[in-house]
């Protein structure tokens, strides 16, 4: 492989990176957003950024980066490093903003300038390869620009209306974000209707049908709103929740999965809403360990604990200090400390 070759592969790569890395934001933006324009401009875009990243691989392979071990060092880093800053900003995505309808605003405006950075990669690549005389890897870099373009163009045509909601919402009083109609909510359905249909062949379907969707940042909390909104007393995981006081339900809630306190924040907010107990659900809410964690018991948590590394046996403690408190469960993470 000779300079110029070398000099556009690596811009190739960073590309195909970046493009592996706004997948996964897009699955979390996409997880957060509910029903309209907007979401379909997104998960359109989700399709068009998996295409990107399968034509620019095929670029890659082309001009025979796989043979170069250096070249294909650089491009697991490369990938790795993309979704790792992809994952460690899911959970901010989630948090970000006083209500639903400003989180979505804000990830738009992100997507702005996301969509700014890939023009400029792909001018730049664009650039780079007629300067090499590469025609192949220029009319490639034109195509997806002149894509990211036009998705640029929508997103900033979606901004009006998604700051007037904010407006509605924080200051006169009219929310319209409905967490039931979100992505991760859909997902959480499609999963149940998925788990139905697999029940009839295993229990063990079901649960793996479950534990998948979970996966998807958001989606344990919007199962939980999903089942809530048209639920009964009955229907809750605390029996005679109606009769309660709020120092019970704060007392059991620690014991609750996150499908179950999702569940208990949507109906407490449909019917006496109370402060203290929404505020120890929002405490108590978060992603667990790992998707099903919170179906195990505790033998199952503590087989999965042998293989397990430093950070993972953290977070099982912290989790678990805050939720299930399972003394079992507790001793054997201080014990794989130990003999780690």
């Amino acid at each position: 492989m000779n300079k110029a070759e070398h000099k556009l592969v690596q811009y190739l790569v960073e590309a195909r990176a970046s493009e592996h890395a706004l997948v996964r934001v897009l699955q979390s933006q996409i997880a957060m957003t509910p029903r309209g324009s907007y979401r379909s401009l997104l998960e359109g875009h989700l399709d068009e950024t998996r295409d990107h990243a399968a034509r620019v691989g095929d670029r890659l392979k082309a001009l025979g980066a796989g043979s170069d071990p250096m070249t294909a060092f650089v491009g697991v880093w490369e990938d790795m490093l993309g979704q790792t800053l992809a994952l460690g900003k899911m959970p901010l995505d989630l948090l970000r903003g006083t209500g639903g309808e400003e989180k979505v605003l804000k990830n738009a405006k992100d997507t702005c300038a996301t969509e700014s950075l890939e023009i400029a990669t792909y001018t730049a690549i664009e650039r780079v390869s007629r300067r090499l005389g590469d025609e192949k890897t220029a009319e490639l870099a034109t195509q997806i620009r002149e894509e990211e373009e036009r998705m640029l163009a929508r997103v900033i045509d979606e901004i009006p209306r998604l700051a007037e909601s904010v407006v509605a919402a924080d200051v006169e009083g009219k929310p319209s974000y409905d967490v039931t109609e979100t992505g991760a909510a859909d997902a959480a359905r499609e999963a149940g209707e998925t788990a139905r249909d697999a029940a009839r062949k295993t229990a063990g379907a079901t649960r793996r049908v479950a534990r998948q969707a979970r996966q998807v940042p958001g989606v344990a909390q919007a199962e939980g709103a999903v089942k809530a909104a048209a639920a009964s007393e009955d229907d809750l995981p605390l029996s005679g929740y109606d009769g309660l006081t709020a120092e019970e339900i704060t007392h059991r809630l620690p014991g609750l999965s996150q499908v179950d306190l999702a569940k208990v924040q949507a109906y407490e907010r449909r019917g006496q809403n109370r402060t203290t107990v929404l505020s120890r659900v929002e405490s108590l809410q978060g992603e667990e360990p790992w998707p099903g964690y919170d179906e195990q018991n505790a033998a199952d948590v503590q087989a999965r604990l042998s293989d397990a590394d430093e950070d993972r046996l953290k977070a099982v403690r912290e989790y678990e200090r805050s939720h299930k408190d399972r003394a079992g469960v507790l001793r054997a993470t201080e014990r794989a400390v130990t003999t780690a």
